[in-house]
């Protein structure tokens, strides 16, 4: 039975990196192979776009992100009210199962789905939650060592976050890790499934390397031909570590030969900060070129500069490290986090994340030119198992062993681990906060319908036309 999904997360933007490149991969194989996929992300206004002959992305207008306002998101007001948007587009499309990718705002509609209590929907689906990173980085980087910070994320993820689902999907073992301390002690069994990220390797190989692309990125560097061209690909934020980037770019200088060049290909919330601090620290050295769209550039990046430097110890899982392997790039990496899961001492170098030991490791890959030639090349033979093609095909098929599993069939791949349950110690805990929070939401819902009426544009009208009603969205092919 081929099932229908819906796919709805606020980590969506023009310039982000691995969420939105995992969709637009999941829907290419969903096309390729007539899956019925919808995807609902937060936009500028309401807006439809048709991808492709089974895939459809609809827009929901929302207001910045408090935190990074380069993002959007989706507040719950958006799915709580009978007629809200979320709510139309569910009753429309009425996926078999969901799968919500936000550990926040999104999150309460995992829990209202799960018991039912959105009344204008009518049929239950499958509930999935999606971790793409760790609830206890994104904490500690937007708001710093707060006291009492990591007991709370882990109160969260256990109490709020994990039982709002049926089963979850985490991205890597270090992004797993804190959901397996999460289900431990919870009244109904759960399974979590670890299926890693990918990348678009069409694009990507040795073979872009050429005297005419070294030339074009000394020219945009302002370099020398005797200068070592370090290449950083991702987004600016400050979970992303870059003070050890930025901080190792003035070290490998402070010599004066050869000169060292950083080329950071990504946008972000704090790139004008890097921008400032680079002109005053390191001028001359560093050139931003913003989000690279045009993949053959990208790809002209990462076969013609000299080394790929990911300085995030805190990874969930690391495209642009991946792409720079199946580029014949060396890659120097911390030695913790996601990246991990693919980059080791045999075909990367995973060192400390300090000045010192990346320095060291870049030092190594000039001097021992042969070693690094042996790297690379087993590094290439790592990156061809994580083709775009091959994980978004496993995606899917995950897909319908979750929607086997909830129907009581066994999946043809089980979980890695499934939810430990409740001790006689934190059973009652469990059953009183399981009780609690049924209380919360059932008391929301009698204070939601009371109030839909007096909800801007609400109404119970769930015809697939009203959808394009709500500010006639446009539709692209």
């Amino acid at each position: 039975m081929a099932i229908k999904t819906l796919h709805i997360t606020n980590a969506w933007h023009a310039a982000s990196g691995g969420i939105a490149t995992f969709y637009q991969a999941l829907m290419r194989a969903a096309n390729r192979r007539g899956h019925s996929l919808r995807l609902v992300v937060p936009g500028a206004e309401d807006d439809v776009k048709d991808v492709g002959s089974h895939c459809r992305i609809y827009a929901v207008a929302a207001p910045a992100a408090p935190l990074n306002p380069t993002y959007r998101a989706i507040y719950p007001n958006q799915f709580l009210f009978r007629g809200s948007k979320v709510q139309r587009l569910l009753a429309v499309e009425q996926p078999d199962l969901i799968e919500i990718s936000d550990k926040y705002t999104l999150a309460y509609l995992g829990g209202l789905l799960r018991l039912r209590l959105l009344k204008s929907l009518d049929f239950r689906p499958v509930v999935v939650g999606l971790s793409n990173e760790r609830m206890d980085d994104n904490f500690r980087s937007y708001l710093g060592r707060v006291p009492l910070g990591k007991q709370f994320c882990s109160w969260y993820m256990h109490w709020i976050y994990f039982p709002f689902f049926d089963h979850h999907i985490a991205n890597s073992s270090y992004t797993a890790e804190e959901l397996r301390v999460a289900s431990r002690g919870h009244l109904l069994p759960r399974g979590t499934w670890i299926r890693h990220m990918g990348a678009d390797l069409s694009g990507m190989s040795p073979t872009h390397a050429s005297p005419a692309g070294r030339q074009r990125l000394q020219a945009l560097c302002g370099a020398t031909d005797d200068a070592v061209l370090l290449l950083y690909a991702g987004r600016l934020a400050p979970e992303k570590n870059l003070k050890l980037l930025f901080k190792l770019l003035e070290y490998l200088n402070r010599n004066g030969c050869p000169p060292f060049h950083l080329i950071v290909a990504g946008d972000g919330m704090e790139r004008r900060l890097w921008e400032q601090r680079a002109a005053e620290q390191s001028p001359g050295r560093v050139v931003f070129l913003g989000h690279i769209r045009n993949r053959k550039m990208l790809a002209m990046l990462y076969a013609n500069a000299d080394i790929f430097v990911h300085p995030n110890p805190h990874e969930p899982f690391g495209i642009a490290p991946l792409e720079a392997m199946a580029s014949g790039l060396p890659l120097v990496a911390p030695n913790s986090g996601g990246v991990t899961t693919y980059a080791s001492s045999a075909n990367a170098w995973t060192v400390p994340p300090t000045v010192g030991h990346f320095a060291e490791a870049v030092h190594e890959i000039l001097s021992h030119r042969e070693l690094a030639v042996e790297k690379t090349q087993l590094a290439l033979a790592t990156a061809a198992a994580y083709s775009w093609d091959r994980v978004a095909d496993g995606f899917l098929d995950l897909y319908q062993d979750m929607y086997d599993c909830f129907h009581g069939k066994t999946p043809s791949a089980p979980p890695d681990f499934y939810s430990l349950p409740a001790t006689p110690g934190t059973k009652q805990i469990a059953t009183w906060t399981a009780r609690l929070a049924q209380k919360v939401f059932a008391a929301t819902a009698r204070w939601r319908e009371s109030s839909s009426v007096s909800q801007p544009g609400a109404s119970a009208n769930t015809d697939p036309s009203k959808y394009a009603a709500l500010k006639e969205p446009r539709i692209h092919s």
